[in-house]
């Protein structure tokens, strides 16, 4: 039996963990085994579950994600891979690996972190401090992120599994949420947006007692599948740079 996660708050009852149904179509060539819901869909929700025993203990766990399309019906499961001392120790700047399964339970993509100390004090990112992250499926390298040196704003290119820059992710001069959501352009590389990366507010007690959180993410519907992977993986590095900070884990 494949694991099925809790279903998101207030979701009605016939919804709850409800899987989108696969699509009946042939698999085209550019599109790696697994991933074929991604050809149908032009904006995806990812939440982070909230870890009860993390959020009264301050003990780091590993993260765990549903990826729902807007109908609010799972798609993906996100789990992190990393180690007990690795989480306790090195906080959200550890290394990980993010295991992308379906209904099934068979992993379809991995995304993979290494560990870069950076300091968020500085004005800007010294080159070992840039971030980065290989996207794999079905054992192949599909794509990249990799930070850009700014001294204002962060930068991230989405790259295809060369190198070659496809797009770039742009977020704000300062990224601290008073009590609404914040978003992080997604940008050709002549400046047009075409979609935006989301972290969506939770709730005044949710985001002070939690780091679970939620984020949206949008595309063109007519986008490489490999480069909307990569969009979606783009969401966990955020998250860990940003919003992976736990209030009992700071104290």
């Amino acid at each position: 039996m494949s694991y099925q996660p809790p279903p998101p708050p207030g979701m009605p009852m016939q919804q709850q963990n409800a899987w989108a149904p696969p699509p009946q179509m042939e698999r085209p060539s550019n599109c790696p085994p697994g991933l074929e819901y991604l050809l149908h869909v032009d904006q995806l929700l990812v939440k982070q579950q909230v870890e009860l025993f993390e959020a009264f203990t301050g003990f780091e766990t590993s993260n765990k994600y549903k990826i729902l399309n807007s109908m609010g019906q799972q798609v993906f499961f996100a789990g992190e891979k990393s180690d007990c001392c690795t989480r306790q120790c090195c906080g959200p700047l550890r290394s990980f690996e993010m295991a992308i399964t379906d209904n099934m339970g068979q992993e379809v993509a991995r995304f993979e972190r290494p560990f870069n100390c950076t300091c968020r004090c500085c004005l800007c990112y010294l080159p070992c401090q840039l971030q980065e992250m290989d996207i794999t499926a079905s054992g192949q390298l599909v794509g990249k992120i990799k930070q850009r040196a700014d001294c204002t704003e962060p930068v991230f290119s989405i790259c295809d599994a060369s190198g070659e820059e496809i797009l770039k992710v742009k977020g704000p001069v300062c990224v601290i949420s008073c009590c609404g959501d914040i978003d992080f352009e997604v940008l050709t590389k002549d400046g047009q947006q075409i979609g935006k990366v989301t972290k969506q507010w939770s709730g005044l007690v949710r985001e002070a007692y939690t780091d679970a959180d939620n984020f949206g993410v949008s595309f063109p519907l007519d986008l490489d599948v490999r480069v909307k992977l990569t969009l979606m993986a783009m969401v966990f590095l955020i998250d860990f740079m940003f919003f992976e900070e736990n209030q009992q884990n700071n104290d």
